[in-house]
């Protein structure tokens, strides 16, 4: 059987083994467009938080750092060897969709862009237009359709069991071009899914924190029970990963395996962390409302003033409230 896996279109495709090394070596492809988005984003990002500092302003270090973390990990798994790797081999490929869908989307998320662009946008000139094209953008309709939580399960039912199990994925990894639009399409369907989950940014619907968990609880088990289905097939799911190059000794049902536990695990693990981190905002916002209503009694004279308007309000309408005793409600 040939080792040309027919894949037509600009792209580079390894010979050597499978190893650590040959996967995280730098080996950009023909036409580096997510490698050249990584460096876009990046540049882009810290033009913006330099000229906060430059000029005095604050800016988090700390969401600069996830956000740089985000472009580096994008620039590794599209611009180094397991670019080329995600077209031999299902598990490669699998690892590849799994960063770009579930880890990220969270660091760019993170690194809170959308406040960055707000802050460091010039508000004259050029940077005036782009501040109205932002607003709008996120106040249009097209915004709050792809940001509801009720978008997510079905672009994450596609991109897992639509794209493998209906065949889908076979016509477009045979092309440079359909490529591509897969790992576009990964990292657009990760963003969708983070950003009303884990967005501090401004938003044109924000969630409530038990929705933001009931959202992470329906996604987690997809990937999850996707992973165990592909541990348990007996042939080659995506006929481009049946037949790996004959000297690199690879049991394509064995990768395939391999590909079924990384989704299984490696897409179960973001998803944890950020129910933690979810469960730590929503502790943190719950005792920063009691010690602000507490403060609000002590200025009150230790009283609930919201309790005692409620409590005239009733009065008012039965006519009086007897001491001791709930309203008298009137006779009909």
């Amino acid at each position: 059987m040939s080792d040309d896996p027919g894949v037509t279109g600009p792209v580079w495709l390894p010979t050597s083994p499978p190893s650590l090394e040959t996967m995280l070596a730098p080996t950009l492809q023909p036409v580096p467009v997510l490698p050249a988005l990584a460096l876009t984003l990046l540049v882009l990002y810290l033009a913006g938080a330099v000229r906060l500092w430059s000029s005095g302003r604050r800016w988090s270090i700390g969401a600069t750092i996830w956000f740089v973390l985000g472009c580096v990990v994008l620039a590794i798994v599209t611009g180094a060897g397991i670019e080329g790797y995600g077209l031999r081999l299902f598990s490669a490929f699998m690892f590849q969709q799994l960063t770009l869908m579930m880890l990220v989307p969270p660091l760019l998320v993170l690194g809170r862009p959308g406040t960055l662009l707000l802050r460091a946008t010039p508000h004259h000139g050029l940077g005036r237009w782009i501040l109205v094209a932002a607003r709008r953008s996120l106040r249009s309709p097209v915004s709050r359709v792809a940001l509801h939580p009720a978008v997510m399960v079905p672009l994450f039912l596609l991109a897992f069991y639509g794209l493998y199990l209906g065949e889908l994925a076979v016509p477009l990894l045979r092309t440079w071009s359909g490529h591509l639009f897969l790992e576009v399409g990964f990292l657009v369907a990760g963003l969708l899914f983070t950003v009303p989950v884990l967005s501090a940014d401004p938003l044109p619907i924000r969630q409530t924190h038990p929705g933001r968990l009931l959202d992470l609880v329906l996604e987690m088990p997809l990937h999850a029970f996707f992973g165990v289905i592909v541990m348990m097939a007996t042939v080659p799911m995506v006929p481009l990963f049946a037949a790996p190059p004959a000297m690199w000794a690879i049991d394509p049902l064995r990768d395939q395996q391999v590909a079924g536990a990384l989704a299984w695990s490696y897409g179960e693990a973001p998803g944890l962390l950020m129910l933690l981190l979810i469960a730590s905002r929503w502790q943190r916002s719950d005792a920063a409302r009691s010690i602000a209503r507490d403060r609000q009694i002590d200025r009150d004279g230790g009283a609930d003033a919201e309790l005692e308007e409620y409590n005239e309000y009733l009065a008012r309408l039965n006519g009086s409230a007897p001491p001791g005793g709930l309203p008298r409600v009137p006779e009909a």
